[in-house]
């Protein structure tokens, strides 16, 4: 028999909307801002939403995170170990924190996992957090495969959680203070003020502009979905997305990526197991490209590349379409493999390196008609950055998610037994008292 790991699919939730949608589309997780000090802002969530949430993952064996991962200050703390015992009672499965003060408190029995904002990136870090306590620890960003390796082999028995999918944070394992020091907005308080994704320029000793007005410090975004089995054979347990400040379309686009990913690898690699219950039909072929993305980039997973940056621009690109070939009056020619719809938003770079975009009015062929014309070069390439069909099925349910129960009905000598049991090996049974007749033909 093959002992089976449970691997964990963690989604982000801004709210309970947010939230059921990432355990309908597949999610072993969820984690979710507290009502005060989640290191969003503007994503706190209220405790009868959380309780709500709660109850509907429990459902499918699914898990509950709260983040109350700010730097918090003394006079806080009381007002921190109350809403921990407010949690601890709506059900809550764990809290990722990142203040140490935290541990000092009169704590419930509830599980810590520590944040990546602690900077966990050594073999040392990990078994102190560990033997501190922590249940499970999330690794820097900034790893690679050798060094989550690494740690997995020093440290078995510490679940280790990896990002895989979402935006970056240009410094170093997300701890960063610029914004504190040039609009007084904290980071580690949930106010990052984004200053990573302004346009620079970069001036030598000379005062010579070697670069001008290009976003030199924004990063592409993560996307290692081609690279889930290494990370499992690395020792990665929990797989994380981010996006706690995303719209409800793209956690339901991504969580059910990863999740038909991770689940066509657990069919051929039977030592890895799904943390939850229940499966799920999507109405909808989920599509990373037509979620926001600045580009994608591994990181440093194999090593420091130099392929991470997004110079050009931090808004979303989306998915490359084709070539603009020509326009005339009031329409465009395209070139390209995958067509267009009416609605659609569509962006390009500009001969000056900015981003600019359009609106599709309508569309015949190859044409496009934009609400209005734009300024653009021939051989210019498009990216779609919204696709209006697909936004239209993901606005409604687009996805199912059911626990397989098998029947049974047995024969008694009182009547019948009516036994049903899940996936999980929950079972029930009903003993069904009735009068029993011979067949009257055979």
């Amino acid at each position: 028999m093959i002992k089976q790991r449970k691997i964990e699919l963690l989604a982000p939730a801004k709210n309970l909307e947010c939230g059921i949608a990432a355990i309908d589309h597949g999610a072993d997780a969820v984690y979710i801002g507290a009502p005060k000090f989640g290191a969003r802002a503007a994503a706190v969530n209220s405790l009868e939403d959380i309780a709500a949430l709660v109850e509907y993952a429990h459902l499918y064996n699914a898990r509950i995170y709260v983040t109350v991962n700010t730097i918090l200050k003394d006079e806080e703390l009381q007002e921190t170990e109350k809403m921990i015992w407010a949690l601890f009672r709506a059900g809550v499965d764990a809290l990722i924190v990142q203040d140490m003060g935290i541990t000092g408190l009169n704590l419930p029995p509830i599980p810590l996992h520590a944040s990546t904002q602690m900077d966990n990136r050594t073999v040392e870090k990990v078994r102190f957090l560990a033997d501190a306590g922590f249940r499970q620890v999330v690794l820097a960003r900034e790893l690679s495969l050798r060094e989550i390796s690494k740690i997995h082999e020093a440290c078995p028995d510490v679940p280790l959680e990896i990002f895989v999918h979402g935006a970056l944070c240009v410094s170093y394992s997300g701890q960063c203070y610029v914004s504190q020091a040039c609009f007084g907005r904290s980071a580690n308080r949930g106010e990052c003020a984004q200053f990573c994704r302004l346009p620079f320029s970069l001036v030598d000793a000379e005062g010579r502009v070697i670069v001008k007005d290009k976003h030199l410090l924004s990063l592409k975004d993560l996307n290692r979905s081609d690279e889930l089995e290494a990370l499992l054979d690395a020792g990665a347990s929990s797989f994380k997305i981010e996006g706690r400040l995303k719209d409800v379309s793209y956690v339901k686009n991504v969580t059910a990526a990863y999740r038909r990913k991770l689940d066509a690898i657990f069919a051929r690699r039977k030592e890895y197991a799904r943390a939850s219950s229940g499966s799920c039909r999507y109405a909808f072929n989920p599509q990373l490209d037509k979620s926001f993305s600045r580009g994608f980039t591994h990181y440093y997973l194999h090593g420091r590349t130099k392929d991470v940056f997004s110079f050009d621009t931090p808004k979303s690109l989306g998915e490359e379409m084709g070539t603009m070939k020509e326009a005339r009056g009031n329409y465009l020619t395209v070139a390209g493999l995958k067509s267009f719809n009416n609605g659609d938003g569509v962006c390009y770079i500009d001969e000056q390196g900015r981003l600019q975009g359009f609106r599709i009015n309508r569309v015949e062929g190859n044409k496009l008609y934009p609400q209005e014309m734009p300024r653009i070069k021939p051989r210019t390439v498009l990216y779609r950055n919204f696709d209006q069909e697909f936004e239209k099925i993901l606005a409604r349910k687009s996805s199912e998610r059911r626990i397989a129960v098998s029947v049974r009905l047995t024969d008694t000598p009182f009547g019948f037994a009516l036994t049903l049991t899940d996936e999980d090996d929950n079972s029930v049974t009903l003993s069904l008292a009735r009068e029993k007749e011979p067949a009257r033909t055979p």
